[in-house]
């Protein structure tokens, strides 16, 4: 089978890492699982990675096309995220080309982390949503993450899409001779003090503005856990979302504005040890994502597979995997006073922090990644592809 992907290692990027994670895990059922991605992605043992395209424009078609007329795979499985693809639309298109090609009898499915359409021109409306809409038409198969995309999607189509989740992309493994509170020192953060961690890039979906407030509410009322900081755990802005940067920028001015400058902590991009010994000296995750929480993030994923108390922000639709107070702590979206709120109570109740944190773990066994692959290839074989 050939992966598509517009970002992969070392490139920074969920969809990368994910395309990872689930060719390993594939190439453990015995697929032979070639890799096909941008010029600065770079080979990992047991995958054949192909960094072959400068350019996600009209111009990759002709250098996709040949790599699959020379490897013939069965499943040609796009992973989709239009920012990956430096928003052209190109790739949406490429099924329907495949379709005329049936000669190398590859069947095509996408897999969509996130809908979010890609760039074609000034007031393009409501046709830059059917371009999405005709990759899925166009693919023999297509899958969703996540209920949000799934309902979304499932009301554009004849035939619904499947929903099979991703998992964490970081696997908690601890460096050697790790020691908590020498951890915490590498910010100044005493044994006592309340650290607050969020993880993944800093972009306009995460609620980073809604935190900062947050804190600031902290910081600044009577009665409130002495001395909160808060830590970035991660890169900033990734690989492939220019947008992010505009946004960082925005998110740097306003910690200067609320005077947070001695409390707001990065790690920038470290190893994965490190992302798990971060996690891990943290004492809360708080990830208010401003569309709420869904499991299309892998930062929500890889924060339940350390098993950290979580608060994060009401789903747009119910999902029932997380309940409140018991694997999860919801607060309304887009809510600074909240957020403060339920931060206050969690550094106060360490037995409620630690129950959420025995729920978050125990959640995150639902999204291991050999089920993941296992459920992708029972999917080629209901198309006719795959071993």
């Amino acid at each position: 089978m050939l992966l598509i992907t517009g970002e992969f290692p070392p490139m920074q990027g969920g969809v990368g890492d994910y395309t990872r994670e689930i060719g390993l895990a594939l190439r453990e059922l015995d697929c032979e699982v070639h890799v096909a991605t941008s010029t600065q992605g770079r080979p990992v043992p047991d995958l054949t990675v192909h960094p072959l395209i400068e350019h996600w424009n009209w111009g990759c078609w002709g250098t996709l096309l040949h790599l699959i007329r020379c490897h013939q795979p069965d499943v040609v499985h796009i992973q989709y995220q239009a920012a990956a693809y430096a928003m052209h639309p190109a790739i949406n298109f490429l099924p329907r080309r495949l379709g005329r090609l049936r000669a190398n009898h590859a069947q095509s499915v996408v897999t969509f982390h996130d809908l979010k359409v890609p760039y074609l021109f000034p007031k393009a409306g409501r046709l830059r949503r059917w371009v999405v809409n005709e990759l899925a038409r166009s693919s023999d198969a297509a899958i969703t993450t996540n209920a949000e995309d799934f309902d979304s999607l499932r009301r554009e189509l004849t035939s619904p899409p499947a929903l099979i989740p991703i998992g964490s992309n970081i696997t908690p493994s601890l460096p050697s001779g790790y020691d908590r509170d020498t951890i915490r020192a590498r910010w100044d953060v005493g044994p006592e003090d309340l650290l607050l961690g969020f993880f993944g890039f800093i972009n306009d979906r995460k609620g980073v503005d809604a935190l900062l407030h947050a804190l600031q509410l902290l910081v600044s009322e009577a009665g409130v856990p002495e001395n909160p900081q808060l830590l970035f755990i991660g890169g900033r802005t990734g690989a492939s979302d220019p947008t992010n940067v505009a946004y960082l920028t925005r998110i740097e001015a306003l910690i200067a504005e609320l005077g947070l400058g001695d409390r707001v902590h990065w790690t920038g991009y470290v190893p994965a040890e490190e992302v798990s010994a971060s996690f891990l000296a943290c004492d809360l995750c708080v990830l208010p994502y401003r569309d709420g929480v869904s499991f299309l993030h892998g930062t929500f994923h890889a924060a339940l597979a350390h098993g950290v108390p979580i608060i994060t922000t009401q789903p747009r639709v119910h999902v029932p995997e997380l309940v409140d107070c018991e694997n999860i702590y919801l607060v309304p979206r887009e809510d600074p006073q909240a957020l403060a709120h339920a931060i206050h109570r969690l550094a106060a109740d360490p037995d409620l922090r630690r129950k959420l944190g025995t729920g978050a773990g125990r959640l995150s066994e639902r999204f291991h990644w050999d089920q993941i692959a296992a459920d992708t290839l029972d999917l080629y074989r209901a198309i006719g592809a795959g071993p």
